[in-house]
């Protein structure tokens, strides 16, 4: 380095003679950095049979020769073998290369399967069944990430664990999907086909189509037991719903009743509330309604007259759904209302067919002060007059067919008519005979099907129910009543909500008019001298059996000498019931099986919060009652995902993520091409792209699998809903490339020859190697504190924190003094340093495992492993790590935290500066003088340091330093050097 030229009179000779130095100095400084770095290069070629080269250079000289891309390269691995795994580690993570492979190889091993004959303690979960029409979707990645985290673990752990697999028939949902098929392809409907024909043709779609998300989950990593897996309609699951259906009836909790039922007139079939989403109209709306060219107007309130029997005059009565006037069978009125309870037990009359109403008292129904003060009821098509209906003895008319039409009881002028074209020929009508009195805006709240968007028709029809008193009260006193608790649910907020619902419970409606399901085993009775012969003319002639000789026997016994026909019930069971008996069906019952002895009752059940009632809360009802236990100990209910703005994901706002594309990656145009393939209107479609456009500009990169589950795992701290950020998953992707080169530069220090030690002394440990373990054996208390308390998020942020913060941000920066050459003075260290970080990386892959199964394995796989018996085929038969007491040093810790707090004040310091720079720590006590003496190498390595010398209160203040205050007893100075 030349020192500048410059005018002698302005610069002093003292400091010429000082930049003299300086210059001298630093050229003395990159002379020794020139052949320190030969003499490492040299070291290198003549270790290249036992170190890999560094990362941060662009090429290894191996004997003199130039790498082989080809040793970066994983070779082909047959499917179902061992993953064959390249001789050299990449230099950079990648998801697809790590990721392949691993899960056919777990799976053909038998490593998933458990064994009802163990003798280690069982742990259980059932799968909440994903339906047989579905495709993997972002709930379902949460859903395996925290059960596979929670199965790994206990599988790790010494549990007999068997996770169960299953597929929902999903009634509804596949018989549409195929309905819509053979239209598109054929012409033809159900119908057309008959039902036997139609049913067929089911089965053959589920066996081509169905059941592609179960291939999704193994791309998930799920470590699901695929030997037992099974359907909701296989012969297993069918004979376990017939058996429930009979016992329920024979214990008189399963009874057929006629009450009004939420309609879907394009299924024509009954749905459950579920499939219910209720829109709130604030006014005149037109809505879109499946069948109707033009859109439909809701939110009005139309006020119409009745005239009296006698000439008495007329009652004027309003509603927002004028066409159910057609199946009117009363006017109710309140006792107290002036106006009108001179009226009672008056007739008015229909002015379309002429049926005479009574005018009854109905203080529950009618609210003087709201418009009219008399309130027309149609029991056959609103709740409230249903309920009504029993009280004053009322007739029940359905006036709409099964696809929304006007029947012949509503009225021959308006019969064929869709209900809501006839809505406007009624208007027109009453304005041709002068009862029309005018319409205003109304708030109301809209029953919507969730699977075809039709408007949900209250329709009265006779159903098969299931009596949910009994069962509900045990079921809420097995999570709510302390001396008869046997469930836990969590987080416990939701058990407030259990209660509500248990307390408040309906009778559940079972029956569904679809052929896709289980045929109720109901057979109706038909004598041979009856006036009626439809079936249900008679409500007493139903007779249920496990088959129809059963039933045939019955009736025999029933109806002894007399001739009949047995007809069985067309419907279904509501898919419901059968996924309420799945942890009793999938174990073989009503069988008193292996698996049912050794798994029965489950220990978890994890799912939504959203189907708490739907589902949990019918398992519980059910496993009580005919399984004779609760079907599971704990139910833990995930949040539901959001987007990163908290908005519900929705194909129209085009936030809607695909697990698939956040494993894979995919560019902004891939997710606009997915949105053109959809059925969004224009409009939509250019507000979904906008949406798309500014969440993810770039597209999204490819993250892999075990990324997206640590993401999703970290993210269940938010109890309610998840928030979900995609640059978090991408976060944690790079996180994996970390780990990568955590795992490279550790193979670079142990060696292709290395051994790993069967046992080791802490205390005969370098310093850091003591703290280092002393963490780990922290981390590991942490971390399954943390899961059997289900904090997975506090589980993963333990074992991250402790991989990022502590082996690779602080342990692996300590030990490399000791590998940067071949001092005899660290001869025991390196070896020490060694034996610790091959126990670090084999605890903490181990330790990692549950929440990255694919990254971990591939990883362990590359490590040393112990030439002892004790050595397993894979991570996840491995030991869970456990604590090891004589790992745990406090004093160690509490020096390592000082040291610690002194480093980060001198990196403040330093800044940006990249040279190494003499400190000095000012210490005020004896034992911090001493505590920070003893680890002088260690501050130096970490703080990046050219020197470190300890003063005392009684020592000049070092002159041209930076200062920092780390405490009342210590403060660091760094040189600033010009």
């Amino acid at each position: 380095m030349a020192v500048s030229e410059t005018n002698p009179e302005i610069i002093k000779e003292k400091d010429l003679e000082r930049k003299k130095k300086k210059a001298d100095k630093a050229r003395e400084k990159e002379l020794k950095r020139q052949k320190a770095l030969e003499k490492a290069a040299k070291l290198q070629a003549q270790q290249a049979s036992n170190n890999q080269k560094k990362s941060e250079k662009k090429m290894v000289k191996r004997g003199g020769k130039e790498e082989n891309p080809e040793e970066f390269l994983d070779p082909p691995t047959p499917f179902g073998e061992k993953k064959r795994i390249s001789s050299q580690m990449a230099k950079q993570y990648s998801p697809t290369a790590v990721e392949k492979s691993w899960y056919a190889w777990w799976e053909k091993s038998g490593f998933f399967v458990a064994d009802a004959k163990s003798s280690k303690p069982p742990f259980v979960i059932v799968l909440p069944p994903p339906n047989v029409t579905g495709a993997l979707h972002i709930g379902h990645a949460l859903t395996v990430a925290i059960e596979d985290t929670i199965v790994r673990w206990r599988r790790m752990s010494g549990y007999n664990t068997l996770w169960v697999p299953g597929m929902d028939h999903a009634g509804i949902a596949t018989q549409v999907v195929v309905e819509k098929k053979i239209m598109r392809e054929r012409k033809l409907t159900r119908h057309d086909l008959g039902r036997e024909k139609f049913v067929s043709e089911v089965w053959d779609w589920k066996n081509k189509y169905g059941g592609t998300i179960l291939q999704q989950l193994r791309g998930l990593g799920a470590s699901l037991d695929w030997s037992r897996e099974c359907f909701t309609m296989d012969e297993k699951s069918s004979r376990a719903v017939t058996e429930a259906f009979v016992r329920l009836r024979e214990r008189k909790f399963i009874y057929r009743d006629e009450r009004l039922v939420n309609w879907d007139c394009v299924l024509r079939t009954a749905i459950s509330d579920i499939e219910v989403e209720h829109i709130e109209i604030k006014g005149r709306t037109l809505l879109n309604v499946p069948g109707y060219e033009k859109p439909v107007e809701f939110g009005v309130l139309t006020s119409f007259a009745y005239p009296l029997e006698g000439e008495l005059g007329e009652i004027v009565v309003a509603t927002t759904r004028v066409e159910t006037m057609l199946g009117d069978t009363a006017i109710a009125i309140h006792p107290d209302d002036p106006r009108y309870n001179h009226l009672h037990g008056k007739y008015a009359i229909h002015p379309f067919n002429g049926r005479k109403l009574p005018i009854v008292c109905d203080a529950t129904l009618v609210d003087p002060k709201f418009g009219s003060g008399a309130v027309k009821i149609t029991p056959a098509h609103d709740r409230n007059d249903f309920e009504v209906r029993r009280r004053h003895k009322l007739k029940s008319i359905n006036i709409f067919t099964d696809d929304g039409k006007v029947n012949s009881k509503g009225g021959s002028e308006f019969a064929g008519m869709p209900r809501f074209k006839a809505r406007e020929a009624i208007i027109e009508a009453l304005q041709k005979k002068g009862l029309y009195r005018g319409a205003q805006g109304n708030e109301m709240r809209l029953g919507i099907c969730s699977r075809t968007n039709d408007v949900v028709e209250p329709l009265a029809k006779p159903q098969w129910y299931v009596n949910c008193d009994k069962m509900a009260k045990e079921g809420l006193d097995a999570v709510m009543d302390e001396k008869k608790k046997k469930i836990e649910i969590i987080p416990k907020q939701y058990a407030s909500d259990w209660k509500r619902w248990l307390e408040n419970i309906r009778d559940w409606c079972v029956s569904r008019q679809l052929w896709w399901g289980h045929r109720i085993p109901a057979w109706y009775v038909t004598l041979e001298d009856d006036e009626l012969k439809e079936i249900n003319s008679y409500s007493d002639r139903w007779v249920v059996a496990r088959n129809e000789d059963d039933a045939q026997e019955e009736a025999s016994r029933l109806y002894n000498g007399k001739k009949f026909h047995l007809s069985q019930d067309p419907d279904v069971l509501d898919t419901w019931f059968s996924s309420g008996l799945f942890p009793l069906a999938v174990l073989g019952w009503p069988d008193d099986t292996e698996d049912l002895k050794a798994f029965y009752p489950t220990s978890v059940l994890e799912t939504g919060n959203d189907i708490l009632f739907f589902w949990v809360a019918r398992m519980v009802m059910l496993g009580m009652e005919l399984g004779g236990d609760v079907p599971f100990r704990k139910v833990y209910l995930h949040p539901m995902i959001r987007d990163a703005h908290g908005r519900k994901m929705s194909k129209s706002l085009g936030n809607v993520i695909d697990p698939l594309e956040v494993i894979n990656g995919i560019t902004l145009e891939g997710l606009h091409k997915r949105l053109e393939e959809g059925n969004l209107d224009p409009k939509e479609l250019i507000v979904a792209k906008e949406g798309q456009m500014k969440d993810f500009p770039n597209g999204i990169p490819e993250c892999g699998a075990d990324a997206l589950r640590f993401a999703l795992i970290s993210y269940t701290a938010q109890s309610d809903k998840i928030n979900l950020d995609i640059q978090r998953v991408v976060g944690y992707r790079q996180w994996c490339n970390k780990l990568w080169n955590a795992i490279r530069f550790s193979m670079s220090k142990l060696g292709d020859d290395y051994v790993p030690p069967t046992n080791v002394n802490p205390d005969d440990l370098p310093f850091s190697c003591q703290w280092i373990l002393s963490l780990l054996n922290r981390a590991i208390f942490k971390t399954i504190a943390a899961l059997e308390s289900y904090n997975f998020s506090d589980a993963a942020s333990t074992v991250y924190s402790w991989w990022q913060y502590q082996l690779c941000d602080v342990f692996i920066e300590a030990i490399k003094p000791f590998f940067a050459g071949s001092d005899p003075k660290f001869e025991s260290a390196r070896s020490f340093a060694r034996d610790t970080l091959w126990l670090c990386l084999d605890n903490g892959l181990r330790l990692l495992h549950p929440f990255m199964p694919y990254v971990t394995e591939e990883l362990w796989q590359r490590l040393p492993s112990l030439r002892d018996q004790t050595a397993m085929e894979s991570i996840m038969i491995c030991k869970y790590p456990s604590i090891v007491e004589c790992w745990a040093n406090e004093r160690v810790e509490y020096e390592m935290d000082l040291v610690d707090s002194a480093v980060k004040s001198l990196r403040s310091l330093a800044n940006e500066r990249r040279e190494r720079r003499p400190a000095f720590v000012l210490c005020r006590n004896h034992a911090f003088a001493e505590i920070i003496s003893s680890h002088e190498l260690e501050i130096i390595t970490l703080a990046n340091l050219s020197s470190l010398r300890v003063i005392d209160e009684n020592g000049a203040t070092p002159a041209g330093c930076a200062v920092s205050f780390v405490n009342e007893d210590l403060s660091v100075y760094l040189e600033l050097q010009g």
